[in-house]
Order: structure tokens, then sequence, then C-alpha cells
């Protein structure tokens, strides 16, 4: 499931990079089209850290690989902003629109894997 959530992260990216280059241009379309890497980027990362143990019997090495896979998506998150800020040019609304609509779609993915409460789903 981890690796369908950063599929769709992708193509959000994709579709949100053409949206703002329908409505702004270039600059805004590539804006976005990081922004939206960024994140996808991120969630590669997380996926790919905490799930490399999965067949793992311990469950303290599943939760230290969850640990160790949102500190790392963390920190691709800020490495890249940075780099992006401090050496493009770049349509900052763009970038940010691109990165939470892929934001979005983690938290969606998420709430929908969750069990309901109290009820049937």
């Amino acid at each position: 499931m981890a690796y369908s959530i950063v599929l769709w992260q992708a193509i959000t990216t994709v579709v949100v990079a053409l949206v703002s280059w329908a409505i702004a241009g270039w600059l805004a379309a590539l804006s976005a089209f990081i922004g939206g890497g960024i994140s996808t980027v991120a969630s590669l990362a997380m996926a790919f850290l905490a799930f490399r143990n999965v067949a793992a019997a311990d469950p303290q090495l599943a939760v230290r690989g969850f640990y160790v896979g949102e500190a790392a998506k963390v920190a691709v998150v800020v490495v890249l902003f940075t780099l992006v800020l401090k050496t493009m040019k770049v349509s900052p609304l763009a970038l940010f629109a691109g990165f939470g609509a892929t934001f979005f779609v983690y938290w969606v993915a998420l709430l929908n894997a969750l069990p309901t409460l109290g009820g049937k789903r």
C-alpha cells in the first residue's frame, strides 16, 4: 500500500503541474512539479526505510523502521526545500500547492486505511 501512495502522489504531481501550466505558465508548472516531487521522493524514502524489514518477526524492529522512515522523510523534505529555495527561481504558491496536493493524497490514503470506529465500512 505504501508504494501505491507514492504512485498516486506522482500522478497528483503531474496533474497539479499541468493545471498550473494551464493557469499560470511554465514557471508555475515547474514549481508545482518540484513541490509535488519533493513530497513524492520523501514518501518513497519513508516507504523504503519503514518497510525494508517487514518480514522481521520482531515488532520493535518494525516500529524502529517507521521511526527511521519518518525521520528520513522529514529530513528529505527540509533538505530539498532548502536546496530548491536557495538555488532555483520558483513560484512559491505553485511550489507549495504541488507539495500540499501530494500531502493531501497521503492523508486521504492514511484515513482510508484506518479502521472505522464503531461502525462498518
